[in-house]
């Protein structure tokens, strides 16, 4: 399959299970980095969220890691490719990983099919079920990648949503941004956008169209100008 270009870098993906998506890039464009310098990518696939994030907090340290080999030789392709060579990418299961500092942001697209039927090849099943990365083990990164002030940032559809952040809740986390996904107006949600951090806040509720017509929306158009090329 063909790479994906954006404007300021491609991202290869021949070699990976799951390919460059919408809900990849609603997340790297939505998710709050205007405070991060040290950001984690858990579940980096082709490198797309750290890629994304660097772009965006481009005097940030982000760190990108992935269990499965050829996901991160694939992302340490396109991050040598880039603006942006010092993106770091390691292979390591994210159930062990504690980063050498703490972070400000951690990241994820997350594996979110749980009793569904498992797809054939053994790299999809990795990267589309809840096997390979458990909710209670992506909170456990974000746990020992913390300081006071770490935040979580993720994207799924609505029921592992709502079972995340019930996950969130019994850990002392507090939302703070959430967005809910709809693919055209008239259609019910499918996607929700959401940010914890472990200092009470008032949540910041929202709403996201993508499509409007035949075209993308207005504001899908705003969030995501500064990556796509026809935009």
């Amino acid at each position: 399959m063909a790479g994906f270009n954006f404007k300021r870098f491609s991202i290869a993906q021949d070699n990976v299970a799951m390919k460059v998506s919408t809900d990849g890039i609603l997340l790297g464009a939505w998710a709050d980095v205007s405070q991060a310098r040290r950001i984690l990518d858990v579940g980096t696939g082709t490198g797309l969220l750290a890629l994304m994030a660097k772009q965006r907090a481009p005097d940030a340290c982000v760190h990108g890691i992935d269990i499965e080999p050829d996901a991160c030789t694939q992302a340490q392709l396109n991050v040598a490719a880039s603006p942006w060579p010092e993106v770091a990418i390691s292979r390591c299961d994210a159930n062990t990983f504690t980063p050498e500092q703490a972070v400000d942001l951690v990241i994820s697209n997350p594996p979110y099919f749980d009793n569904a039927l498992k797809a054939g090849s053994d790299k999809r099943t990795l990267a589309r079920h809840t096997d390979s990365l458990p909710f209670s083990e992506l909170l456990g990164v974000w746990q020992r990648a913390s300081h006071s002030q770490t935040e979580l940032a993720v994207i799924l559809p609505l029921s592992g949503a709502e079972q995340l952040h019930q996950l969130v809740l019994q850990q002392g986390g507090y939302l703070r941004r959430c967005c809910r996904v709809k693919t055209t107006a008239t259609k019910a949600v499918t996607r929700c956008l959401m940010q914890w951090s472990w200092q009470p806040s008032d949540c910041h509720y929202s709403e996201l169209v993508i499509h409007q017509g035949d075209d993308y929306s207005a504001e899908y158009r705003a969030l995501c100008q500064d990556f796509y090329l026809r935009f």
